[in-house]
């Protein structure tokens, strides 16, 4: 059927354009979302529980401090926990406030246990040695003692190379006579290399290289720190894991040679 022509208002606005609704998929990204939440929830949950084989390092363990809270140490040794490195001190005058706690509880629970300091570069070495030794109580029994050398946490200054590596000088040499045991050094790869300490320092060390294994330092490894995500029963949060050689019971200490720091 034919109809009249009817002419447009040129004034008039232009047409809407009906769009044609789409279609909307309401499984196709959970799909997509779905296996990867599970993907990372298996991962982290693999990732918490993960340590290195038993076989191939048969002693492990963990450094703790008062992040963790309050710890049920009972329950670490069918985790896997063979030793215990326990902060104690920090600095000049700091102590751990859950030193002594975890030092009594470590050795009831029948865990090797050591303690070590926190060295500060804005402290007088012989000052934090009187620090340690004034908290840590001496134990035939106890792991060597450790000094933590790293920038984390550190204060801002950044003495020169000679006052360093003198005033570490004179905390070893005050640690290990009272203790007559060697000093380990705890070291990250960015303080080893900005003051060569594993050079200088004829000692076992403890190095940190999370999941891959150390390519630093002067010389092999007796700890290596693996990871700082580890979870454990009876204790809070996250907690730093660790694998040792049976050396760290054995190495004899080399004498550090007299110095003092040297003039601004």
């Amino acid at each position: 059927m034919s109809s009249a022509y009817v002419p447009r208002d040129p004034n008039a606005p232009p047409p809407k354009r009906l769009r044609k609704p789409k279609s909307k998929n309401k499984w196709g990204c959970g799909l997509f979302i779905v296996p990867l939440v599970l993907a990372a929830f298996y991962a982290f949950m693999e990732a918490k529980n993960w340590h290195p084989s038993d076989d191939d390092y048969p002693a492990q363990g963990i450094d703790i401090s008062h992040h963790q809270g309050a710890i049920d140490w009972s329950l670490l040794p069918d985790q896997g926990v063979d030793f215990a490195y326990i902060k104690a001190t920090e600095g000049g005058d700091f102590v751990d406030p859950r030193f002594a706690e975890n030092w009594e509880a470590a050795g009831e629970a029948g865990i090797a246990r050591g303690a070590y300091h926190f060295f500060t570069l804005c402290k007088p070495g012989a000052e934090q040695a009187a620090n340690f030794i004034a908290t840590v109580p001496r134990d035939e029994r106890a792991l060597p003692p450790v000094v933590d050398l790293e920038y984390m946490g550190n204060c801002s200054e950044r003495p020169k190379l000679d006052d360093v590596r003198a005033e570490l000088g004179d905390y070893l040499r005050l640690v290990e006579a009272h203790y007559g045991k060697p000093a380990v050094l705890y070291l990250t790869e960015e303080f080893d290399e900005e003051y060569a300490i594993s050079e200088n320092f004829d000692r076992p060390l403890w190095l940190r290289s999370l999941v891959l294994e150390p390519e630093f330092g002067a010389r092999d490894w007796t700890f290596w720190q693996v990871s700082n995500f580890r979870q454990l029963e009876g204790m809070q949060g996250r907690v730093d894991w660790n694998v040792m050689q049976e050396t760290a019971l054995t190495i004899q200490p080399t004498p550090v040679p007299e110095a003092t720091s040297s003039s601004p």
